[in-house]
């Protein structure tokens, strides 16, 4: 310490003896000085910050290309360096230093300048802070690494409401901090405006002579060269007209728009000039692999003498041509345009291939390192007002390096359900239930497996063609299966979609329109799978598929199918005995079941529909039992969190927001849906899969329906919508064990002397059964003349005491 001291004052004592004069000129000069380094220092990062660009070198993006920053490779990574931490905020510290080094160059002195250090710090950081609230093309947030740090952080001690408040708070104060920090007032700078205009002044007015010259430099160079092109075009219009090719260049893009006109993808008029990079184009056929119709006119999969399915002439053929073709130029010109656009968005990368279909078509854009997935998918609804598309669907192709980005075609191709019923794949598929969903958007058909999914949960909104979606999977089974070896319920709460179906040979019941019925139809359902179970597990069988294939081995050896059972043993050797058990074989059909509005059920009775659903999604398929269930509204109320986790495959059309998107199959995207059977099928491993439906008319379906009459009549059975006894409590484990009416009842009674309390949902409550029962249970109760009948209030008196207890005992 007094070291230091002493060398301070030593150094004071060496500066005094320096003269006064002196010691003013060195200090002007440095003050010069560093008014110089400080103004170059600030036009150095004002120029590395106004010329930076996200596709430069940085320390996090490593590239081989020319940086196009106007200070080279040193310029952009200072640049990125400081706009990923600070953001827009950067611009604060420049002007603050600008200000300084002008006032070191006029002489004007800078007071307290760690103080004002320190809030040029904190202006910027405040700064930041408030610049986080916004967004920009290039960046996620405006103020950079360090405000979306505060941001956060504040949001999650604060809230979403206040911290905004607080954000815009701090950037108040970054201003206030920001003017006491660069110490300029409007005396001084109306004092220094005539210096700073006379100066202006004097660099114009020295440089007049050399503006001139460099102006009639220009003039002179402009007018040889365009002299030649002048007299060129006075010579071809004379001859004949010329017509100019456009230039697909990024400088171009906003020309090749607006010739483009706002269409969907279709050929130019005129011909593009050939680009340097040439995209591969991906032309899959579109028609699918179809069998002749004079070799397979009826389409018999499945042989059976006394059915004859229905044929394919009942269904409209597609068109010979449909919708145009798209040259591979055109395809090539609007990914082009689609790279300009992205890159308008800040988003560098290269569309590598492109995958032309009947309704969309995929441009596979691979991104460069460091641009994340999320940023480009967030852009899809200003790709497709750039693109001047409808819509845009935007997500990644899963197992590659690529970003998939449907754009709509200019004219959609009808998908007709006969060429999807009459191709090889349909026929061909080892199917037990198969479905022809559509062509996916490369143009081939997409068959599923009903039985392998094994239920199926769709989602559409009104228009989208869900249920144009349920009559083609109807008619794909009824095209396939013969009624002894598939069934249908069909629950339509709407009335109108199913009810032409009724009476055909596959219904176990007639359309069930009714909400309560289809309820205990449900139940029904339930009670079968159980009972199906139960035979299954007596011959030693875990599937519908070992249970008709030894019921067929048996039918074919003309004998009965036995199992050996244990009656009981030897009274006098105590051995077991044992006898055969003798079943009839009797195959099993598939049994499917279509419910067209899952809200309306859900509004009835949510619990017991809800139950009935989740038990036959978790055990039914073993049963050769499956589930079509579908909804127009997919909220959380209708598809509970329970409903989708017993549903893996799910198909949603198209639906009205993301929040629908995301409720049916956890990521958004079927917003951006074009309707009429656009659908996104997602499978049982989560992989989503985009395909356009078939299209089936009213006309169609009528047909096929008046031909299935036809061969037979259904034999419908009447417990499927009967209420059964007991209320149906125990499918659900609402009930208590099956046992004696006479043992519940006395229960009920002795509960209801003891505690003096006779209502339907204490002995509901008390007994753990259900309303219906327990509403049973206090009627004759009633009539028996144990309790009385309900008042005006709906109590009751109980008309006798406890059980033994004397006079009043029962």
């Amino acid at each position: 310490m007094r070291l230091a001291v002493s060398l301070s004052s030593t150094l004071s004592a060496a500066i005094n003896v320096v003269p006064l004069p002196v010691r003013e000129f060195l200090r002007d000069r440095t003050n010069e000085l560093m008014g110089i380094v400080a103004l170059f220092a600030a036009a150095w990062t004002a120029i590395a910050l106004a010329t930076w660009s996200p596709r430069d070198p940085s320390l996090n993006h490593a590239t081989a290309a020319e940086p196009q920053n106007w200070l080279g490779a040193d310029g952009a990574i200072a640049a990125d360096l400081i706009i990923q931490s600070v953001g827009v905020a950067a611009a604060l510290p420049v002007l603050i230093l600008a200000v300084w080094g002008t006032r070191l160059l006029i002489h004007l002195e800078i007071e307290r300048v760690g103080l004002r250090l320190l809030a040029v710090l904190g202006a910027t950081i405040g700064f930041a802070f408030a610049a986080a609230l916004f967004s920009l093309s290039v960046l996620p947030g405006a103020g950079g690494s360090v405000g979306a740090i505060l941001l956060t952080a504040t949001i999650a001690t604060t809230g979403d409401i206040v911290a905004p408040v607080i954000a815009l708070l701090a950037g108040g104060c970054a201003v206030m901090l920001a003017g006491w920090a660069m110490p300029v007032s409007v005396d001084q700078v109306a004092r220094s405006a005539p210096w700073l205009v006379d100066f202006v002044r004097e660099c114009a007015w020295r440089a007049r002579p050399v503006t001139q010259a460099i102006s009639r430099i220009f003039v002179g160079a402009a007018a040889l060269l365009i002299a030649p092109f002048r007299r060129r075009e006075r010579e071809d219009d004379e001859t004949s007209s010329n017509r100019r090719e456009p230039v697909f260049g990024q400088r171009h893009r906003d020309e090749v728009m607006a010739a483009r006109g706002p269409v969907g993808i279709a050929g130019p008029e005129e011909n593009p000039t050939p680009a340097k990079r040439v995209t591969r184009i991906s032309k899959p056929v579109r028609e699918s692999k179809r069998s002749a119709a004079e070799r397979q006119p009826t389409l018999n999969l499945i042989p059976n003498e006394d059915y004859e399915l229905p044929p394919l002439s009942l269904l409209a053929p597609p068109n010979a041509r449909q919708g145009e073709v798209i040259s591979d130029e055109a395809l090539q010109q609007n990914a082009r345009i689609l790279e300009g656009v992205l890159e308008d968005f800040g988003i560098r990368g290269e569309i590598i291939e492109v995958r032309p279909g009947p309704v969309v078509t995929m441009y596979e854009l691979q991104p460069a390192p460091g641009i994340k997935s999320s940023r480009v998918i967030g852009l899809a609804d200003d790709i497709a007002r750039s693109m001047s598309a409808v819509s845009a669907r935007v997500a990644v192709v899963p197992g590659r390096n690529v970003i998939g980005i449907e754009l709509p075609n200019a004219k959609r191709e009808t998908v007709y359900l006969r060429e999807l019923l009459a191709s090889a794949d349909y026929e061909a598929t080892a199917t037990h239930l198969g479905l022809a969903l559509g062509k996916d958007i490369s143009g081939e058909a997409v068959i599923r497996d009903l039985a392998r999914m094994p239920h199926l949960l769709i989602a559409g909104t009104t228009g989208s063609g869900k249920s144009v979606g349920i009559n083609t999977m109807i008619l794909s089974l009824l095209y396939r299966l013969p009624p002894d070896q598939c069934k249908l319920i069909l629950i339509d709460p709407k009335m109108l979609e199913l009810s032409v179906y009724d009476g055909i040979p596959h219904l176990l019941s007639p359309v069930v329109t009714d909400p309560k019925k289809a309820v205990v139809a449900l139940k029904w359902v339930v009670r079968e799978m159980e009972d199906r179970y139960k035979t299954m597990a007596k011959l030693g069988v875990r599937n519908i598929e070992g249970y008709n294939t030894r019921v067929a081995e048996a039918l074919e050896n003309e004998e009965m199918l036995s199992r050996t059972v244990q009656t009981g043993f030897d009274p006098e050797t105590g051995s077991p005995v044992y006898e055969d058990e003798e079943m009839e074989p009797t195959p099993m059909p598939f049994i499917v079941v279509v419910v067209d509005e899952m809200a309306d059920l859900m509004m009835v009775a949510g619990k017991e529909i809800e139950g009935a659903v989740q038990r036959l999604a978790q055990m039914a398929r073993a049963a050769g039992i499956h589930m079509i269930t579908a909804t127009q509204r997919p909220s959380v109320d209708v598809i509970t969190g329970t409903i989708k986790a017993n549903f893996p495959t799910r198909i949603s059309f198209q639906v009205t927001s993301k929040i629908d998107s995301r409720t049916i199959l956890g990521e958004q995207g079927a917003e951006q849906l074009l309707g009429q059977g656009d659908m996104l099928y997602m499978a049982g491993g989560g992989r989503i899969r985009r395909v356009h439906g078939p299209f089936v008319s009213d006309e169609e379906v009528e047909q096929v329906v008046r031909h299935l009459k036809q061969q037979g009549a259904p034999q419908y059975l009447e417990q499927i919508t009967a209420e059964p006894e007991d209320g149906g409590e125990s499918l659900f484990g609402t009930g208590v064990e099956d046992g004696s009416g006479d043992e519940l009842y006395d229960k009920a009674i002795a509960i209801v002397a003891q505690d003096k309390r006779a209502s339907t949902s204490y002995i509901q409550r008390k007994l753990q059964i259900g309303y219906n029962r327990a509403a049973r249970l206090i009627e004759r109760m009633e009539e028996e003349g144990i309790v009385s009948a309900a008042n005006h209030a709906g109590k009751r008196e109980v008309l006798i005491g406890e059980i033994g207890s004397g006079d009043h005992a029962y």
